[in-house]
């Protein structure tokens, strides 16, 4: 019995000793694991940090390349400027720390805490921005109260410069600090925190080529942070120099034309022989500069709750309704389906029935054939082509042309319009097509909504013998080895149309400005400027009860799509007034353009946009008609 007990016991103790070597052994496990994170894992960031408690590596950016225009203006550049930044490491109290920089420059502690939260995850030893681009006073300060901020450094740097402000500020772009979804896309390309990239505009699409490769500079320092000697230095390469397409002179003239209008809107400029866009207007605009120099919360909330939205890009990011600039297209529609000749009249006394409702013009016109229709903007010639077409053969030439479809740009964000069809209602509302609502149609209303890059486009294919070009604002770039042309985007699609039909819609839009048609104001001695005036319903005029601003905001856009000289075209465009009311006001817009062309073009003096306000054409009704709740005005 007492030999059992021993034995039981000398086994409870062997197992026991088993126990303590495993647990003895684990710990050593753990152990080991831990010296060899500390000691081989962890010993490059050490080692950095070791050497950094007397050196430090300075980031060299690599300035941003310049963008010039087609004549080599400088548009966009990198200027010389300094930030206030926080080392960490070097801070013993850093909420303190903060509150005295934020009382000593003025800048809200908020904004000061939102810096450093977002880089709070990286080394401790890496300066965190808190103030881009300080004032010489904010600078001033820091530096007299050294003693008192450790940690707080000056560092040069570069910051984005638009010279021209809000000028052609939805073609450049902004820059920002990389973005979250930026830096997990740009995985493995260098992309960190802190670094500054496009937003939006050319410095996004071709942020690639502008950013360059950043360099570093090690220097040693003393307790307070003065730098003592440099190591070394890798110098950094600059980014890649632009040209652009853009004609600051015809940009310029357009956008002052539009403010003293005193019209908001969009205009697009092409070469409809290439397709290079010469000016590219959105208003109102924004001063991507504050975007350059960090823009603040309260800045950009107040910028986004706009209700103007001037962040907007409404040249490509826009639709609305086309009005009468959409009866081109299905003229080119009815000539090509055979529904009428050159020649087929139509008589207009002031409307026509079509399907048991009665559908007004806004003038009584008499017999007019398909270049009278165009002339005068006659709505009844075009409620007939409307009777005749099927929706989907609208649809077929009119996106053929470049309406409904994206333009293919060069530019971010660029939205797609709609030209409605059978299939079109079918999924979307999940009802037939019924052929009254084609009536609409053929005169720019109900579903047609249109951006006016699409309109450029489909005026430029109308007038360079149906060629679809693709719209591109990068004419060259130079990588340091002297300026190459840029990479052609998408080839031009031919349209197979009849050079007849093109002709006769071209005469067409001839006689618009330069008969008794409705664009005239367009009109300019010896140019043969083509056109065509459009209003772009809004709200029904019988619900417009508001005042003041409020009215204003229910007025319809005016649209004026052109280009001349009409024998060769050399640009071709639209202009979108916002809440203009009707067409031919925007009219005077694209011949301040376009005579700013050809005064440069010929080496004359710029011309200045007339002050006096325009009146309307003679003859012209000062409202359209309503008819059944439906506006059916003219243009």
């Amino acid at each position: 019995m007492e030999r059992r007990h021993e034995a039981a016991g000398i086994g409870a103790i062997g197992r026991l000793l088993v126990l303590f070597r495993c647990v003895v052994s684990v710990a050593f496990a753990i152990l080991a694991a831990g010296f060899w994170h500390l000691q081989i894992d962890l010993h490059p960031q050490y080692l950095e940090r070791a050497g950094n408690n007397h050196q430090r590596q300075l980031p060299l950016r690599a300035p941003r390349g310049v963008v010039f225009d087609r004549d080599g203006r400088v548009m966009v550049e990198d200027r010389d400027a300094l930030n206030l930044s926080v080392v960490r490491e070097k801070v013993d109290d850093l909420d303190r720390t903060i509150r005295l920089l934020a009382r000593v420059t003025g800048v809200a502690p908020e904004g000061l805490d939102a810096a450093i939260e977002r880089r709070r995850r990286e080394p401790l030893h890496r300066p965190i921005v808190v103030i881009r681009d300080a004032s010489r006073a904010q600078v001033a300060a820091v530096v007299a109260r050294r003693a008192e901020l450790p940690g707080v450094v000056v560092e040069p740097t570069l910051i984005r410069s638009y010279p021209g402000a809000t000028m052609a500020a939805h073609s450049f772009g902004y820059v920002g600090e990389a973005s979250a979804a930026q830096l997990a896309a740009a995985t493995g390309t260098g992309l960190r925190r802190g670094h500054i990239v496009g937003q939006s505009g050319v410095e996004l699409s071709y942020n690639s080529l502008l950013m360059g490769i950043d360099g570093t500079r090690r220097v040693v320092v003393d307790s307070a942070e003065r730098e003592i000697d440099t190591i070394g230095e890798v110098p950094p390469v600059a980014g890649q120099r632009l040209r652009l397409t853009i004609d600051a002179d015809v940009q310029a003239a357009t956008e002052a034309a539009f403010h003293a209008a005193g019209f908001d809107g969009a205009a697009v400029m092409l070469d409809p022989r290439t397709g290079e866009v010469l000016a590219l207007v959105s208003l109102p605009a924004y001063d991507p500069n504050a975007f350059a120099r960090g823009i603040d919360g309260a800045a950009l909330d107040a910028l986004t709750r706009n209700r103007l939205r001037p962040l907007q890009n409404r040249a490509l990011q826009g639709r609305y309704p086309p009005g009468s600039t959409f009866k081109a297209a299905v003229a080119v529609a009815a000539l090509e389906e055979g529904v009428i000749e050159p020649e087929s009249t139509v008589r207009c006394n002031g409307g026509g029935l079509h399907y048991g409702r009665y559908y007004r013009c806004h003038a009584r016109h008499g017999t007019v054939d398909l270049e009278a229709a165009l002339e005068k903007s006659c709505n009844t010639y075009f409620y007939e082509l409307g009777a005749r077409l099927d929706v989907d053969e609208v649809h077929r030439w009119a996106t053929a042309l470049g309406l409904g479809e994206l333009s293919g740009v060069d530019l971010p964000y660029e939205v797609q319009g709609l030209v409605p069809s059978r299939a079109w209602k079918r999924e979307r509302r999940a009802e037939p097509w019924f052929p009254g609502e084609t009536i609409s149609v053929a005169i720019g209303q109900g579903q047609v909504a249109v951006t006016p890059m699409s309109l450029a486009v489909m005026m430029s294919t109308l007038v360079n013998g149906g060629q679809r070009i693709t719209p591109r604002v990068l004419k060259a770039f130079d990588d340091g080895g002297g300026w190459k042309a840029a990479a052609p985007g998408r080839p031009a699609r031919t349209l197979h149309v009849r050079p007849e039909t093109l002709a006769v819609v071209k005469r067409g839009l001839w006689k618009a400005v330069n008969g008794a048609g409705t664009g005239r104001r367009a009109k300019i001695p010896g140019r043969d400027v083509l056109g065509k005036t459009g209003t772009a319903q809004v709200i029904s005029r019988a619900g417009r009860t508001a005042a003041g601003a409020a009215a204003r905001a229910l007025k319809d856009h005016g649209w004026f799509i052109f280009a001349a000289p009409a024998g060769d075209p050399q640009i071709a465009g639209v202009v979108f007034a916002e809440h203009a009311d009707h067409g031919y006001l925007a009219a005077p817009i694209a011949r301040h353009a376009l005579e700013t062309y050809f005064a440069k073009r010929d080496g004359r003096a710029l011309p200045e946009f007339p002050t006096t306000p325009p009146s309307p054409p003679p003859g012209r009704p000062a409202a359209p008609a309503v008819v059944d709740s439906m506006v059916v005005g003219g243009d």
